[in-house]
């Protein structure tokens, strides 16, 4: 990254819990294919308790999108299409939610209050998000020292987006309403570094509760991130551990190239100034580039701006092929739904010629360090856009501009929208507040770590990655039942079957397994008996049917059978090594018998 930087970071970590959902009583399955009936809506920003309307919400409300909720009779009822009031709190995921506040030693609050926090992109059909403070003033030890987690909240997730265009998104309902737990660190965090070791650490506390969904998708991480003499950016929706290091990295290194843009602006003499939109369409008529050309010929405009003393700095890179410019389209495209824009640093280009570019900024009257913006739209829409790039090209005077960003899966970020204000918090008053007695509290046992798990797992002679496999796989609390139940076994075989099966014989005979914990049980009491050998265990998944179905089709044969068998075979190869003659026996005894008897009969009848 070059020079070194003073980072300020914080996390929220959002993960989603099985069972049902938070404020009804669907099931928390999420589905594709084709949805059972359609839903469109608009939503509008309302005044908050405060008296005042939340600026992110203003801005949604203002772009004025049309919403579609796809639905499954399956997952989605009168609560979620926000047509029913919700139920009380699911009072399973508040009973989690204490072991989790046990975890992190955080002080529980007396009263649990079901809160609004106001959401109008349409991922909410409520137009609000239920969110309720469960614990606070918690702390989480790191290699770093400790990280104070200064609020635990369960909350409901959004709906999940399926497509997303200028004037409509569409949403899928099944993810809306699924128990969220919302874990946040205070600024405690000052590397990239640390920044993903504390994430994978609350991952996996909270994973111990044995509660926590599972694959893309089901945990995400909001990183808030600052660097002297920045502003705090809230990067939303990493869904990959491994992309937490570059979002911080990449958020630094943009906020720091945006304090160079600053200082250079201050060089310049740059001020906050509101530069005149005007009409350049008669400049392009001409215009063989594709954009222009189609903007024109459907009746809409090209309109333009003159940024004083930007020339040089909107191609300036922030990001990986991400510039000043990009920010500013970013920011158009946001607030006014339009394509894109063009700006004076990467023209010629387009299809926009010299002597176009040469004409605005003759228009202009643009010096060697002014430059120039342009959008072909609507003209309202091209007239938003431009206010949105003038609004963008100011807090560059400033430096970096509080925002909420988007993760992107390079590690870079894009513009989502401002930083929510406190305007979008009040309460819930169709949801009762539910009381935390100290009994109730005392009541709640606290579920081993999986790191904890890991370490006794190696006492019983797992290797350490195994023991980490096994540990954090949802198989793990029935690992340690079948230990204590075939003591027979060695425990590092019951790991590696439950582990690795499904993936075994997805590979080496490409089917799909969902091995249920009574195929188990069946299978290690047999092998545990002696009546099936290990060998058989990947032949009798492999066909995919319940285990108690096709175990009487591996059991051993008895010794008499055995040894009647090794010397048929024998017999048929008289004079063939002995090696040659064990892999004959082998193939034909392959999961019927254990290769320490073939061995027995094989040496007694050619000796």
């Amino acid at each position: 990254m070059g020079k070194e930087l003073k980072i300020t970071c914080g996390v929220e970590i959002h993960q989603q819990l099985e069972g049902r959902k938070l404020f009804c009583n669907c099931p928390t399955i999420i589905k594709d294919g084709k949805p059972d009936y359609v839903v469109e809506r608009k939503l509008r920003a309302v005044v908050g308790e405060t008296g005042e309307v939340d600026v992110a919400a203003a801005q949604e409300a203002r772009i004025g999108k049309k919403f579609i909720y796809e639905c499954f009779d399956e997952n989605v009822c009168l609560v979620d299409l926000d047509e029913a009031p919700p139920n009380e709190l699911n009072e399973d995921v508040l009973n989690t939610a204490l072991q989790v506040c046990k975890l992190l030693d955080a002080t529980v609050v007396d009263e649990v209050q079901v809160m609004r926090k106001a959401v109008v992109d349409g991922s909410n059909t409520t137009g609000f998000q239920r969110t309720a403070l469960v614990g606070l003033n918690g702390s989480l030890k790191t290699s770093k020292g400790v990280v104070s987690i200064p609020t635990i909240f369960v909350e409901e997730d959004s709906a999940r987006t399926i497509k997303r265009s200028s004037d409509e998104v569409v949403y899928r309902l099944d993810r809306l309403g699924i128990p969220l737990f919302e874990i946040s660190t205070g600024p405690d965090i000052h590397s990239a570094e640390h920044c993903a070791e504390v994430v994978e650490k609350i991952g996996l506390l909270l994973r111990s509760t044995g509660k926590c969904k599972r694959g893309i998708g089901t945990i995400r991480q909001d990183i808030n991130v600052s660097v002297e003499g920045g502003a705090r950016v809230e990067i939303k929706g990493a869904q990959d551990l491994k992309l937490v290091k570059s979002l911080v990295e990449l958020e630094a290194l943009r906020q720091s190239n945006l304090l160079d843009i600053k200082a250079e602006l201050k060089l310049r003499k740059v001020r906050k100034s509101q530069p005149v939109i005007v009409d350049v369409s008669d400049l392009f008529r001409e215009c063989d580039g594709k954009i222009v050309k189609s903007a024109l010929s459907q009746g809409k405009k090209v309109l333009a701006i003159k940024l004083s003393g930007f020339a040089g700095l909107l191609g300036r890179e922030l990001q990986p092929n991400k510039r000043l410019g990009t920010e500013f389209s970013n920011r158009a495209k946001v607030k006014a739904g339009v394509g894109g824009i063009f700006h004076s640093d990467e023209l010629p280009a387009y299809g926009i010629s010299d002597k176009e570019v040469a004409a605005v900024k003759d228009f202009f009257k643009c010096s060697d360090k002014d430059a120039f913006v342009l959008c072909a739209d609507e003209e309202e829409k091209a007239k938003v856009a431009l206010l949105a790039v003038i609004e963008r090209a100011n807090e560059c005077l400033v430096g970096v501009p509080n925002e909420v960003r988007d993760a992107n899966p390079d590690g870079t970020s894009t513009y989502l929208r401002p930083m929510p204000g406190s305007a979008r918090l009040y309460p819930e008053t169709d949801v009762p507040p539910i009381r935390i007695s100290e009994e109730w509290f005392e009541s709640v046992e606290v579920p081993e770590l999986i790191e904890d798990k890991v370490v006794r797992f190696v006492k019983l002679g797992l290797s350490k990655d195994l023991a980490e496999l096994i540990a954090k796989s949802p198989r793990a609390g029935i690992f340690d039942r079948f230990v204590k139940s075939f003591p027979k076994l060695k425990p590092s075989f019951i790991a590696e079957t439950l582990a690795t099966i499904e993936r075994v014989v997805r590979r080496e005979f490409k089917v799909e397994i969902s091995p249920t914990e009574d195929d188990f049980d069946v299978l290690f009491s047999n092998i545990a008996e002696g009546k099936v050998d290990k060998s058989s265990v990947v032949d009798i998944f492999r066909q995919n049917k319940p285990v108690k179905d096709v175990i009487s089709k591996f059991l051993l044969l008895s010794d008499s059978e055995v040894e009647r068998i090794v010397k048929q075979i024998v017999d048929k190869n008289k004079g063939v090594p002995f090696n040659a003659l064990m892999g004959l026996v082998m193939k034909e005894l392959r999961g019927k018998a254990s290769g320490e008897k073939v061995v027995k009969f094989l040496k007694k009848l050619v000796s």
